[in-house]
């Protein structure tokens, strides 16, 4: 006969099966709490617009990635792979959404750095030589005595010289703690026995503006080479200073910037824009990452002349600097056509140290333009939008770049000006195809030039210490017998050209040369001084800048 359970009277279910689920709650309840407490330290947050997609979405890959990791036939780098996925998911949204691993964060941040710890000094590589270029003025380098043309042969005990390390990697080995010791071994010329040097590491600015000077006696230069976390009070000093020595008008330099801090560039903006005009706003989805911004402060130089140079390399913050300036008939543009970079990223660090820089909202100039241009099919086609546009001829004539008729606005004083694709300079300057010709650019790249100048410095310091600069302006000049060694030592590296080519870039060779020396010798301000003679660009820019009544027929007052 089979025997009965004993039954707990209030339920009904036998006392034995009643102790079995009580226990099993309880379980559950443990296990609901401790997975409570994964889901609130987990970032994964569904979509609340279409939360079911993105659940079943992010399940399916932990699935797939268990899956391979687990059972495929060869052992894979799991992480590399999701790396790969993430990458190749961002760039099917735009191609300013990007994922930064952990290893490649500092990197990145510190071109947005306004200073870092290391010794202050700029390099080049010349067949696998690390020359120094210059110390930083009262940096630690300068100070234990580096001098500019030395070659480093080691750093902490690790052989540079020969050993084919990338620039990022030299960095790495002269960058450390403030106050921490690097030792730096270096060959000097005339020096028989190799210099040894220990140098503490401090803290060294990392300037955003590469040049600050007066022209002539009442027309400033500034060059801002991107937005980072100091530009603003860099550029305030910077103006502030070339006031008290009389500027009376402003050529600004944006040429190659590729943007930077939002809020960095429309402060700077602020300070040319008077009342409380619009200087750009965001539009992203619903309204967290809608914002306007205004003109709010009584800025440095909110009248006087003013020409903003642009050109391909300009983008992002940099545009939003150039469209407000020309959306308010503020400043005469002279250059080229800009990147096209009307979107805006939010950087969201990551549990594993990476970083990812999401676009969350695009931008709009005053007059509601979006500059940004098409993404293509892929990213390499958005890459490959620059080449594209030489291939057209737009970088040699205005006439052969087309903007769309209902992309259309208006300047304040009515002014036709153009979105969806960069932003049209009001003055037309054809890039310099001897600048970009073959032969010039891989004697520039493969260090040639830079190396040769820094070997003539060194040979010629006595008598350039002997020199003010006005002087060396206005005497030196690279002879054909100079010019000859050079092409003769380039063609021994591999960069080999006809007497053509080499006739052709002469000029420019001449004057790119005098300029490195100058750097050497004289310092930034005198590279970029030198530099100004073969500048077509800026020269027109300087000639539009001190034509008052040319300018405002162009900017339609």
């Amino acid at each position: 006969m089979p025997t009965s359970t004993p039954a707990n009277q209030a339920t009904g279910v036998p006392a034995s099966s009643w102790r079995r689920g009580w226990l099993r709650q309880g379980l559950l309840l443990v296990l609901a709490m401790g997975c409570g407490v994964l889901v609130a330290n987990n970032p994964f947050r569904p979509s609340s617009e279409n939360p079911d997609a993105t659940a079943r979405g992010y399940l399916r890959f932990k699935e797939i990635l268990s899956y391979v990791d687990r059972d495929y036939a060869d052992s894979v780098d799991t992480e590399g792979l999701a790396d790969y996925a993430v990458t190749q998911m961002l760039e099917k949204l735009d191609p300013h959404s990007v994922y930064i691993p952990a290893r490649d964060r500092e990197k990145t941040d510190s071109f947005l750095q306004s200073d870092y710890d290391g010794i202050g000094v700029e390099f080049n590589t010349f067949r696998d030589t690390v020359t120094v270029v210059a110390p930083l003025s009262g940096g630690p380098a300068e100070q234990a005595g580096v001098q500019p043309g030395d070659q480093i042969l080691s750093i902490g005990g690790k052989r540079v010289s020969g050993a084919r390390l990338t620039s990022g990697q030299l960095s790495q080995l002269l960058r450390g703690p403030r106050g921490s010791s690097v030792a730096i071994e270096l060959r000097r010329r005339h020096q028989g026995q190799p210099l040894r040097f220990s140098i503490a590491r401090s803290r060294i600015p990392n300037s955003s503006i590469d040049a600050a000077y007066l022209v002539d006696d009442q027309t400033g230069y500034i060059k801002v080479s991107r937005f980072a976390s100091n530009t603003y009070d860099e550029f305030k000093a910077a103006l502030a200073d070339l006031r008290r020595q009389g500027l009376t008008r402003l050529v600004l330099d944006l040429r190659g910037n590729p943007g930077g801090y939002l809020d960095r560039a429309t402060r700077l903006a602020d300070e040319f824009i008077a009342g409380s005009r619009k200087i750009v706003y965001t539009d992203g989805k619903g309204d967290q990452y809608d914002s306007q911004t205004y003109a709010k402060v009584a800025g440095e130089f909110e009248e006087g002349s003013l020409v903003l140079l642009v050109d391909e390399g300009s983008a992002s913050a940099a545009e939003v600097v150039a469209g407000a300036l020309q959306d308010h008939d503020r400043a005469t543009l002279v250059g080229r056509r800009t990147f096209g970079k009307g979107l805006v990223q939010q950087p969201i660090p990551l549990s594993d140290g990476g970083e990812l820089r999401l676009t969350i909202a695009r931008y709009y100039t005053p007059a509601g333009r979006s500059i940004q241009k098409p993404y293509g099919a892929n990213y390499a086609e958005y890459s490959a939008e620059l080449s594209g546009r030489s291939a057209r001829g737009e970088m040699q004539s205005a006439d052969s770049i087309h903007f769309s008729k209902a992309l259309q606005f208006r300047t304040d004083h009515g002014r036709t000006v153009y979105g969806g694709g960069g932003i049209m300079p009001d003055v037309f300057v054809p890039r310099d195809s001897v600048a970009h010709s073959v032969y010039f650019t891989k004697l520039l790249s493969h260090g040639v030039a830079r190396a040769f100048a820094l070997n003539f410095y060194q040979s010629h310091k006595a008598e350039l210490e002997g020199l003010r600069f006005e002087q060396f302006n206005a005497t030196f000049r690279i002879s054909d017998a100079q010019l000859l060694s050079l092409t003769t030592q380039a063609a021994q590296d591999g960069v080999t050209a006809d007497g053509a080519a080499v006739r052709r870039c002469t000029p420019l060779l001449r004057n790119q040369l005098k300029a490195y020396i100058a750097r050497s010798a004289y310092g930034t301000v005198a590279y970029y001084t030198v530099l100004r003679e073969q500048d077509a660009e800026l020269q027109r820019a300087l000639h539009v800048v001190s034509d008052s009544t040319a300018q405002l027929a162009l900017l339609g007052k």
